[in-house]
């Protein structure tokens, strides 16, 4: 465990402890929250996804929006990076590609907030076994 040096180095400590708790309490019920999954491959570090991971945590928080905000690995879209995963409670997820602060921005306030969708969705590209 790290010395605690500073007041500074104390609440950084209490901030990442209560993020962890945070998302271990809303693991009860995730369905009933928006989730966000961030792909955070070496792509999609390299094109800015952590920036974005960091907006989108910080941002939700301060909107006062209910989510869970987690990373992946690669969804298969090196070409869109950065690249969200993005499900509101009772519908399938939706993946925004050319994800940046702008565009994170943007999918908060029009999709998250009022389901209205946005440009830079892509597409399915697959079938499930149960679609066939």
């Amino acid at each position: 465990m790290a010395k605690v040096k500073s007041l500074a180095d104390l609440k950084k400590m209490k901030e990442e402890l209560q993020s962890k708790i945070d998302l271990r309490e809303k693991s009860d019920n995730p369905e009933n929250l928006v989730q966000i999954k961030v792909a955070m491959a070496t792509c999609g570090i390299a094109s800015g996804a952590k920036e974005v991971m960091d907006f989108l945590v910080a941002e939700s928080a301060k909107r006062n929006i209910e989510t869970i905000v987690t990373q992946t690995g690669c969804m298969g879209y090196c070409y869109a990076e950065p690249t969200i995963e993005v499900c509101l409670p009772g519908k399938d997820p939706v993946v925004f590609g050319n994800v940046n602060i702008k565009k994170a921005d943007e999918i908060i306030e029009k999709y998250i907030k009022t389901g209205e969708l946005v440009d830079g969705i892509i597409p399915v590209n697959y079938k499930t076994i149960d679609n066939e």
